[in-house]
């Protein structure tokens, strides 16, 4: 990318200094939540800044969901299934790698010995680009085990609560989960806990709130599975839902979840009776988060060359 190998460590140091900063503030507000003396009406709220929007001091209704969760569920409850889990083997070179990280969308991805069972920690997008780009330079010297961050290792049976507060303290961000032979049987991010506390978090790679839907090409919308069932209908032209089903569906989520009579799998395709699919691009055990909606001709045009592949 052009930087100086000093270059290049001041803006790691400052990158690492920002984030670690900005967690400090944020972990602080999630911490609040483990303290039963903390109230939605204490006046430190109102002079550090808390607002609504940050669904946590201020919702008292939600505050109190929050903490039944914490005590009520379980890490396996939260957990991204194995199958489901996008992982490196630690021998992978630097441009598949980075290849990897585009495909995914994920930051942070698990590194493995030959297989998952084997974990040796996990590999952060930052690190990857601060040392070498996005491009991938200098792929000669590339080792991965030198980038090497730990994980968290959890059982099935542990309270998320109890997870939370361990990411939180250590500082770790990723955990798998561990059967009682030793093997992987899941994954769990720091962003699934927490939205068991104060609901969905958005990321840098969902859509943006205000914008449920952009446009990928003529025909095929990547949208949010919130997205309004009626403004989405208005924005393709056509009917997804019929007449008497309207009062029942609001989202698209909603309506993919009608469809399929339960939460379909990341990668899992539904083909809707108008001739449009819904491709599931990113959900997890208990909810669908993003989805790839192709309109009649675009799906043909998919199938057919799928079939014809």
């Amino acid at each position: 990318m052009g930087d100086t190998p000093d270059g290049a460590s001041s803006a790691a140091q400052s990158a690492q200094e920002t984030d670690i900063s900005s967690q400090r503030g944020f972990f602080g507000r999630i911490a609040d939540l483990f303290t039963e003396g903390g109230s939605e009406d204490d006046p430190a709220d109102e002079q550090d800044g808390t607002t609504p929007s940050t669904g946590v001091a201020t919702a008292s209704g939600g505050h109190r969901r929050g903490m039944a969760n914490l005590r009520q569920m379980r890490v396996e409850d939260v957990a991204i299934p194995r199958v489901e889990i996008t992982s490196v083997p630690v021998d992978i070179a630097l441009g598949e790698l980075i290849e990897v990280f585009r495909e995914s969308g994920n930051t942070r991805l698990p590194v493995y010995d030959g297989t998952l069972d084997k974990p040796l920690g996990l590999v952060h997008l930052k690190d990857i680009a601060l040392r070498y780009g996005f491009n991938g330079n200098g792929e000669e010297g590339f080792d991965l085990r030198q980038m090497l961050r730990p994980l968290i290792f959890a059982p099935p049976s542990m309270p998320i609560g109890v997870l939370l507060q361990k990411m939180q303290t250590d500082r770790r961000h990723m955990a798998l989960v561990i059967d009682e032979y030793g093997g992987v049987d899941g994954l769990v991010t720091i962003e699934d806990l927490i939205e068991q506390v104060i609901g969905e978090i958005e990321d840098e790679h969902d859509v943006e709130e205000e914008d449920y839907w952009v446009e990928e090409k003529p025909g095929c919308y990547l949208a949010s599975a919130r997205a309004p069932l009626e403004e989405f209908e208005s924005e393709i032209g056509m009917k997804l839902v019929e007449e008497e089903d309207e009062e029942e569906v609001d989202t698209l989520g909603g309506l993919v979840f009608m469809e399929t009579g339960r939460v379909p799998a990341r990668g899992e395709v539904i083909p809707h009776a108008s001739g449009a699919q819904f491709e599931v691009v990113d959900a997890d055990p208990r909810r669908i988060k993003r989805l790839r909606v192709r309109l009649p001709g675009v799906a043909l045009s998919t199938t057919s060359t799928a079939a014809a592949e």
